[in-house]
């Protein structure tokens, strides 16, 4: 190449400060990767060999605003496998301590804390699996802005998860090519499709730093509106045999599911519902229930007890999550070790501070959106691909739920059979 001519020289020069800018970025890439991966991590299984990563993110640089995450590579093929994200919901609740460690990811934790062991059905077996906490507040999540906690609402928990994800890509570009899809359970029923439709109106801008290929997303017992989750609710409970005859029509000629300030027969009538459920398992009825202290039920019931208002149980309804025995007493004292607080790069700070529900979070969180079924509307259209699952011994998000919530899209031809 003749480089005399004053134009082919700078040209030439251009391109070479172009490739020393990739590989300067590519540098970092690699240098983050590496710092995220995890290595040593107690009671690890040794077989199969799972390669994982966790670290944190910067969503808000001026608040110093940062979510913690897991990802775990796919077993097998993962080159090619795509790539979810997963959710836990509450509002409150971490997918560190869920979905990834008591249900869905590849370590189960056991013994009263002291032990991992492979789960044979995890995603990983099928995809790449991120396990996102979020919002801030959540597990190992952290603002330096106290100010974020008393602001939490949908539109800020999706816009922080859209940052997330941006960002993440960044760090870990192999991916952003992959088939890419959200997941989550409970109130992530809210979270995923509204995270969905963040990433659906900002690809609209062609930018090729931003672009996430979103293929759709998938929620397993979703809090979906609120009118026909409460309706959901009050006919669970009834047809299962855990409330009489008289208090379910009692509840029906009371309450005006339609509303969130609901009367006193209707607070009395659903107050007196929960109270049958002292001594059953929430989240599975027919399985014993855990008698510790910190189980997420005897949460959710501590959370319950403690304030008499009504108007309140709208909020406490949400807290519901995946089943659990006593995983989550198992995972808060396994993820409150800093030997495995180290060996996930989170913060050694405030020992204790982990938990696998945020209490503060459910109490302070602003319910400003009570129905997703228009968001569902407007992603169906767009052609995502759209899965909910359910499972009929959870009392807050069973078949009867989803049955509701599904008759009332008209947008929905109903072709086959509801499964369970």
């Amino acid at each position: 190449m003749d480089l005399t001519h004053p134009r082919r020289k700078l040209n030439f020069l251009l391109i070479i400060s172009l490739l020393l800018l990739s590989l300067r970025h590519q540098d970092y890439n690699v240098e983050a990767q590496n710092s995220d991966k995890v290595v040593n991590l107690p009671e690890q299984p040794s077989n199969p060999k799972i390669s994982h990563f966790s670290g944190y993110v910067n969503v808000n640089q001026e608040n110093t605003r940062a979510l913690f995450f897991w990802f775990f590579e796919a077993l097998s093929e993962a080159p090619t496998r795509p790539l979810v994200l997963w959710l836990n919901g509450g509002p409150g609740c971490s997918s560190i301590g869920y979905g990834a460690a008591s249900e869905l990811g590849p370590f189960r934790v056991v013994e009263n804390g002291t032990s991992l062991r492979f789960n044979q059905y995890s995603w990983v077996q099928e995809a790449n699996m991120l396990f996102l906490e979020s919002p801030v507040g959540v597990g190992f999540s952290y603002t330096n802005t106290s100010s974020d906690l008393d602001n939490l609402n949908d539109s800020f928990v999706a816009e922080d998860a859209y940052n997330f994800m941006v960002a993440w890509f960044a760090r870990y570009p192999r991916y952003k090519s992959r088939d890419f899809f959200i997941a989550g359970e409970s109130y992530a029923g809210h979270y995923a499709p509204q995270l969905a439709e963040q990433i659906y109106d900002r690809n609209k801008v062609k930018s090729k730093e931003s672009f996430i290929n979103l293929k759709g997303f998938i929620v397993g017992n979703p809090l979906t509106d609120d009118e026909y989750d409460n309706k959901g609710i009050l006919e669970y409970a009834w047809s299962h045999a855990v409330i009489s005859d008289n208090l379910y029509d009692t509840a029906k000629r009371n309450c005006d599911f339609k509303s969130s300030n609901w009367s006193e027969p209707c607070n009395v009538a659903m107050n007196t519902m929960f109270q049958k459920y002292k001594e059953i398992d929430i989240y599975n009825i027919y399985a014993p229930k855990c008698t510790t202290s910190n189980s997420s039920a005897a949460s959710f019931l501590g959370v319950f007890n403690k304030s008499p208002a009504m108007k309140d149980w709208f909020k406490r309804v949400r807290w519901f999550e995946g089943y659990d025995p006593c995983y989550s007493d198992y995972a808060e004292k396994y993820f409150n070790r800093v030997d495995v607080r180290t060996s996930l790069h989170a913060s050694t700070r405030d020992v204790s501070r982990w938990k696998v529900c945020n209490d503060s979070i459910l109490q302070t969180y602003q319910f400003t959106v009570s129905s997703m079924l228009p968001t569902y509307s407007k992603l169906i259209k767009a052609g995502l691909k759209i899965w909910v699952y359910r499972y009929d011994l959870h009392l807050s998000s069973s078949a009867i739920c989803q049955r509701e919530n599904t008759i009332s899209c008209r947008f929905i031809n109903l072709t086959k059979s509801l499964y369970t």
